[in-house]
């Protein structure tokens, strides 16, 4: 029987999406022949074998409206030559050539909705970008009857507004078996994107009061306004940045860990709204971690309690004594890394692979 071909686009660098290579990784070992396209930089390493097809587009402009339009010009004619039974549009910044391409094509089509992308802060904050960004969720998401997110609350978003039905599929890392080390050498462990609204400006300041190494791996529209910030509060010496790390190194960075930082500010429903995966790495290394009293977080937490919760809007000071309560209170630290060890069982990617696979099963019956 000919397997079902299925086309995931994104706009990110195929190598460190982790959610997308756990489901892409999913969904082929479910039997379906899976591609996720996403676009070449000048600067993008080889593609790393994957167990399923990788195709990057070129671009010429690297940022900014010319790079969307030539990638959604690029993106729509691939997907329209191409043979799909299913296009999956991830996120907003690739729903439109997906939508048109699958319309043409008469196939089906889904909505991956990662984040509330008009709720970005740099969407939100920037009018005429805000406005070109909510004319086309309003045009394209009701056109998506059949699609999944991150959480109960973006799932919510999405109904109050488009009437649409999401599931749910956390960004959940894969269960494996968990050996904790010893962890002499202690650090606290930022990863992900260093974008604005990461919190950077306290956290960085609050490191003058902490006596552990801080390592950053991710960069972002944040990053030298973070060095200069470590330079600027005299904590250079304290702070190392790592750049971009593949995700193999960067596990092995996760589970050396102390604490792990998961902090957003409020300014938008999509930070206030989120659910990291960073959130469910730390759990899944049993790192006891930092993290923001947002909703989502604190109804696992309210569960297992595996993170010191903090109150928007944070501050160097709050946030340097619940990192040294992590550091130095021992009690407390034991217990929340035996309950990452309970946690990591229920919030795992073969529990939530579980939903995602029903999703294509049910759209391609």
């Amino acid at each position: 029987m000919k397997k079902k071909r299925i086309i995931c686009t994104v706009t990110n660098d195929l190598n460190y999406d982790q959610r997308m290579i756990r489901i892409c990784t999913s969904l082929s070992n479910a039997g379906y022949d899976v591609t996720l396209v996403g676009f070449k930089r000048k600067k993008s390493k080889p593609l790393k074998p994957q167990p399923f097809k990788q195709k990057r587009l070129w671009i010429v402009a690297e940022q900014g409206k010319l790079m969307y339009l030539q990638y959604w010009l690029n993106l729509f004619f691939y997907l329209l030559l191409k043979p799909a039974d299913v296009i999956c549009a991830v996120d907003l910044d690739t729903i439109l050539p997906v939508y048109f391409a699958s319309k043409l094509k008469g196939c089906k089509r889904v909505y991956d909705a990662h984040e509330l992308f008009t709720e970005l802060k740099e969407v939100v904050t920037r009018p005429a970008v805000h406005k070109m960004w909510l004319a086309i969720e309003r045009f394209a998401v009701p056109r998506f009857p059949t699609g999944y997110t991150i959480g109960a609350c973006y799932a919510e978003e999405f109904h109050k507004k488009y009437r649409v039905q999401y599931n749910i599929v956390r960004n959940a890392t894969v269960l494996k078996p968990l050996q904790i080390p010893a962890r002499t050498n202690k650090y606290i462990l930022y990863q992900g994107w260093v974008n604005e609204g990461r919190c950077f400006e306290e956290l960085i300041p609050a490191m003058q009061f902490v006596d552990c190494k801080l390592v950053i791996c991710g960069e972002g529209n944040f990053y030298k306004q973070a060095q200069q910030l470590a330079a600027d509060h005299n904590v250079s010496n304290k702070i190392s940045f790592e750049g971009y790390v593949p995700p193999d190194k960067l596990v092995e960075y996760t589970k050396q860990a102390t604490v792990g930082i998961t902090l957003f500010h409020k300014l938008s429903k999509s930070n206030e709204l989120s659910l990291a995966n960073r959130f469910f790495d730390y759990m899944h290394q049993a790192v006891p971690q930092l993290c923001m009293k947002f909703p989502e977080y604190e109804k696992i937490n309210d569960n297992y309690e595996i993170a010191a919760l903090i109150e928007d809007p944070v501050t160097p000071e709050n946030i340097a004594a619940l990192l040294n309560k992590l550091l130095y209170d021992t009690t407390y630290y034991s217990r929340l890394k035996e309950n990452c060890t309970k946690a990591r069982e229920k919030y795992c990617w073969q529990e939530e692979e579980k939903v995602l696979l029903s999703v294509y099963s049910r759209l391609l019956k």
